[in-house]
């Protein structure tokens, strides 16, 4: 990890750069892989499959069997855990049900606004090194509580063909049919273009690793809505001497894990927290089963020291974290001057796993500074808004000389005379 005393604004650019990954690569692969599986569909998925993973499978659809199989094997206290998160997601997603906008603009005209759910959505959960069920969870949940009619979900199988027995029990609880043992550009592709076996989807959401970001990329060359463009994980933590050393070291290490390209990021007006930081994260990781992950993202990582709280504010507004966690004295400060973070975290005893897992905010989130200009997942994200209108007669009369006159301003004479035959058929 590398400790930075004093960092200069100007020289901000360069310290809090990301991990970069050249694409140029992958985008033949990506490429490729699309156009095979938009002309020969599952026979092109079943070879890439094979090609990628080594695997051969006689169906990609999970089977009702499968998912019985699956239940067994999870154990009790952790159907329990699944089930608490699974409340308190459901609780928080809920909440965001708004109700329609309607105006009356002027009389005679009124305009309302509704929200209408994506049809077809498809859900991408990685396999890799972790099986993240959480983020079935995550995507699985405000789907429906939208309405979405079709939900496809796809992830990748283990060398056995295999999916993790929690990752199947995820599913079924979340109400998950169309579950597909695919994975990777292959998986991407397939709710693209869909397939006899895999359907089409509106928009694709989910994490993944360079290929399936590159993929999700692609796919909206094709008309295909993503949630966000995504990278690597990152968490930035600001603390002051209020802060518990150990808290924040475990906090930083629990995104290190996450994978090599993981970027953590401590601020503070403290060199001595920083200090004691340092020390809890090198006592801390020798205990990690994914030691030498966290060591390797550690090295991509900073430890950031500022003079006083308005240069650390101005410094974590230019990063935009995706994770941002605030344990400091003067919290306010923070909390009502951040204006760009994914996903916020306050105080000692709120780690940033808890919004991972079970507090019920969404961890699907942007990277990459997009926190700048995007939201993470929310209910909204499953939805479109659409717009109606409704005008009398009445409505008409008052309205419609200034259209007349705006759209004879324009030049465009049918505009004018939709409105002009309207307002002659009222005089008659």
């Amino acid at each position: 990890m590398n400790k930075i005393y004093n960092p200069d604004k100007k020289d901000w650019s360069a310290l809090l750069k990301r991990s970069t990954t050249t694409f140029d690569a992958i985008e033949g692969i990506v490429s490729e892989v699309f156009n095979e599986i938009s002309t020969k569909g599952d026979s092109a998925v079943a070879y890439y499959t094979r090609k990628f993973d080594g695997i051969e499978l006689e169906s990609t659809l999970v089977s009702s069997l499968e998912f019985e199989e699956a239940e067994n094997l999870v154990t009790e206290e952790l159907k329990k855990a699944i089930q608490q998160a699974k409340k308190n997601i459901e609780a928080f997603h809920k909440a965001q049900i708004t109700e329609k906008v309607k105006v009356e603009t002027m009389p005679g005209v009124t305009c309302w606004q509704e929200k209408r759910p994506i049809e077809k959505v498809g859900l991408y959960i990685p396999g890799g090194t972790a099986p993240l069920f959480s983020t079935i969870l995550m995507l699985a949940i405000p789907a429906k509580i939208a309405g979405c009619n079709e939900v496809v979900l796809c992830s990748p199988p283990d060398k056995q063909g295999k999916l993790n027995p929690a990752v199947l029990y995820t599913a079924r609880q979340c109400g998950v049919e169309n579950f597909f043992k695919v994975g990777g550009i292959q998986a991407i592709a397939a709710m693209t273009f869909g397939t006899k076996s895999i359907p089409q989807v509106y928009k694709i959401f989910g994490p993944g690793n360079q290929y399936v970001t590159v993929a999700k990329q692609w796919a909206t060359r094709y008309g295909i809505a993503i949630d966000m463009p995504a990278g690597p994980s990152e968490l930035l933590v600001v603390a002051d001497d209020s802060a518990n050393a150990a808290f924040v070291a475990s906090d930083l290490l629990s995104q290190a894990e996450h994978g090599i390209d993981s970027q953590v990021i401590l601020v503070s007006i403290s060199k001595a927290l920083i200090l004691k930081v340092e020390e809890e994260i090198l006592n801390q990781i020798v205990n990690l089963p994914r030691k030498e992950i966290a060591q390797k993202a550690m090295a991509n990582s900073k430890l950031i020291y500022v003079e006083d709280d308005k240069t650390a504010l101005e410094l974590i507004n230019e990063y935009a974290p995706e994770h941002y966690i605030v344990c400091v004295e003067n919290e306010d400060f923070y909390i009502h001057n951040t204006i760009n973070a994914g996903s916020v975290f306050i105080g000692n005893y709120t780690p940033e796993s808890a919004g991972d897992y079970a507090s019920g905010t969404n961890h699907t989130l942007p990277t990459n500074g997009y926190a700048k200009q995007y939201s993470g997942v929310n209910l909204d994200s499953f939805l479109k808004s659409m717009t109606f209108q409704k005008i009398t007669s009445e409505g008409i009369k008052n309205l419609g000389n200034t259209i007349e006159l705006m759209a004879e301003a324009e030049g465009l004479q049918a505009h004018k005379n939709a409105v002009t035959l309207r307002l002659a058929s009222l005089k008659k």
